[in-house]
């Protein structure tokens, strides 16, 4: 959504969206979150919108590190997709949400010229 990124403490998420046999995909690079307590997913018209909070610490003997921060991303939905049907699914730190949308015909449509005679 235009001015997200500006959000200090927002930041955004990497992203690959495709439509493949009727079904439109994003798949969205979520390494280090618990999809169960940590990621939403919302509908609003026709925008879908992934949200995270990814907390994450690493500690050894001589050093620790950690990462933490609220993601978001928003994408445009193509014409007559059925969110009501979506589905998401998340494995080896990648969400993949998929929305069935109506089958596009392909070729060329002829398009018949009536006369108009004055």
């Amino acid at each position: 959504m235009p001015g997200m990124r500006s959000v200090p403490g927002l930041h955004g998420i990497r992203i690959e969206e495709r439509i493949d046999d009727g079904t439109y995909a994003v798949s969205a690079e979520l390494p280090g979150v618990d999809p169960d307590k940590d990621v939403e997913i919302s509908v609003d018209g026709d925008v879908l919108t992934i949200r995270a909070e990814r907390s994450e610490k690493s500690e050894s003997k001589t050093h620790s590190e950690f990462r933490y921060g609220s993601l978001a991303r928003s994408v445009r939905l193509p014409a007559g997709a059925r969110a009501e049907e979506a589905t998401a699914d998340y494995k080896d730190g990648i969400l993949t949400v998929k929305v069935p949308v109506p089958e596009s015909k392909t070729g060329a449509h002829t398009i018949k010229v009536n006369r108009a005679d004055s």
